[in-house]
C-alpha cells in the first residue's frame, strides 16, 4: 500500500503534470510514447529509470491508455529492408462508392495507410509488392471491378526521407538527447546478411502488428518456436533493420486536428535538398520521393486549417525548387500501418 501511494505521487510529480482523466495525455505520457517509439518492447523498468519515475507508474500509464484505445505499440516489417516495392495509390471514385472501395482496399493484407480524402471522392493508400515484377498484378487485383472507380494513379516510392521508425513524436522534444541515447537500440548492422522471411516469421509479424508487446510465451505459441528462439530471432530481425516499432496514438491528445497530403513537383536537381528540408519540418509525419510529375510526397499534421495555411505559405514556400503543389485533406482514416480492426476494436487516430 505504501509503495502504491509513492507511485501515485510519482505519477503526479517530477514535472509530469496531471494525468488529465482516463485518456488525457500529459508530459509523462509524451515521454512514454517517445520511449516506446524508440523501442516498443523496452521493459517498463528501463523506461522508468530513464524517465525518473517508478516502474508501477509507467506500467499504469501504459495499461490505462492501451485499455482505452488511445495508445498501442506495433511491431512492423520494414519494406525497404525486405526489398519490397511500395506504391502510393490514388483512387478517384463516385461519392456513393468511395467508402466501400476504401474498405475493400483496407481489408487487403498488402495495403496500409488507407484514407478517404478530398471530400470523399478520392482514396489514398500504400500498396506493397515483393518486387517490381509483381507491381502490375498487385494494383490490378486490389481494386474492385466497378464503374464507380473512375480513375487510378500509382506512384512508386523511390526514397523515404522521413517515416517508418521515425515517428512524429520524435520531433516533439519530449525526451532529451541523453534520454534518447539511453533508450535507442543499436542501429541496424549494414553488414548483416539479407533476411528472407519464413512462414514462422510471418506468423510472428502477424501477432506483433496487433500488439508489439505481446508476451514471449504467446509469440512462441504462434510461431512454434521456443522462447529462446523467439528472442534470438528478435535480435536478428532488429540487427537487419527488418523489424521496427511504431506507436499508434490518438492525435487529438496532441492537439492535431487536420491531416493534409501534399504532392509537390520539384526540380530534379533540387529534389534531395527539398525532401531533406521537408523531413525536418515538425509538421511532417512522412515524406518520400516518388515517380510521376509530382515527385515529392508528404503527410502533414496541423492543429487546424489556419495552421495548414501558415505552413504552406512559410515552410513549404521556402523549399528549394518547388514548381507546383497539390494538397488534399483527409476526411476519414480507415487503416494505418497494421491490420484492419473491426468497429468494436478501432485503432487510435494516426499521425500520417
Amino acid at each position: 500500500m505504501k509503495s502504491d501511494r509513492k507511485s501515485e505521487a510519482a505519477d503526479r510529480g517530477n514535472g509530469t503534470g496531471d494525468p488529465g482523466g482516463p485518456t488525457g495525455f500529459d508530459t509523462l505520457d509524451h515521454r512514454l510514447i517517445h520511449a516506446l517509439q524508440l523501442d516498443g518492447r523496452a521493459p517498463f523498468s528501463r523506461i522508468a529509470a530513464v524517465l525518473g519515475v517508478s516502474d508501477q507508474t509507467v506500467a499504469r500509464r501504459y495499461t490505462r491508455h492501451r485499455t482505452h484505445g488511445t495508445l498501442k505499440v506495433l511491431g512492423l516489417p520494414n519494406a525497404q529492408a525486405l526489398g519490397e516495392v511500395q506504391w502510393l495509390v490514388r483512387v478517384q471514385c463516385t461519392p456513393d462508392a468511395a467508402v466501400a472501395v476504401a474498405e475493400a482496399l483496407a481489408r487487403r493484407p498488402d495495403t496500409s495507410w488507407v484514407s478517404l480524402m478530398s471530400g470523399g471522392t478520392e482514396i489514398s493508400a500504400v500498396c506493397r509488392a515483393v518486387s517490381s515484377d509483381h507491381s502490375d498484378v498487385l494494383l490490378l487485383q486490389k481494386l474492385p471491378r466497378t464503374p464507380s472507380v473512375i480513375g487510378v494513379t500509382a506512384h512508386c516510392q523511390l526514397h523515404q526521407f522521413y517515416g517508418g521508425p521515425q515517428g512524429l513524436i520524435s520531433k516533439s522534444g519530449a525526451l532529451t538527447d541523453e534520454q534518447i541515447a539511453r533508450l535507442s537500440p543499436p542501429p541496424p548492422d549494414p553488414a548483416a546478411a539479407p533476411v528472407t522471411l519464413t512462414d514462422a516469421d510471418r506468423r510472428l509479424f502477424d501477432v506483433l502488428a496487433r500488439d508489439g508487446r505481446t508476451p514471449l510465451a504467446e509469440l512462441a505459441a504462434a510461431t512454434g518456436w521456443s522462447p529462446t528462439t523467439v528472442r534470438r530471432r528478435f535480435a536478428e530481425l532488429r540487427a537487419n533493420g527488418v523489424l521496427y516499432y511504431d506507436v499508434d496514438y490518438d492525435l487529438r491528445q496532441f492537439g492535431y486536428g487536420v491531416m493534409v497530403a501534399l504532392w509537390l513537383s520539384v526540380e530534379p536537381a533540387r529534389l534531395a535538398a527539398a525532401g531533406e528540408a521537408m523531413a525536418a519540418h515538425p509538421e511532417v509525419a512522412y515524406a518520400c520521393a516518388t515517380t510521376g510529375p509530382n515527385n515529392l510526397f508528404a503527410s502533414v499534421l496541423c492543429r487546424d486549417v489556419g495552421a495548414v495555411y501558415t505552413y504552406l505559405t512559410t515552410r513549404v514556400a521556402a523549399l528549394p525548387g518547388v514548381r507546383s503543389m497539390e494538397s488534399a485533406p483527409r476526411i476519414r482514416h480507415i487503416k494505418g500501418p497494421g491490420p484492419l480492426f473491426s468497429a468494436g476494436h478501432a485503432a487510435p487516430g494516426r499521425r500520417r
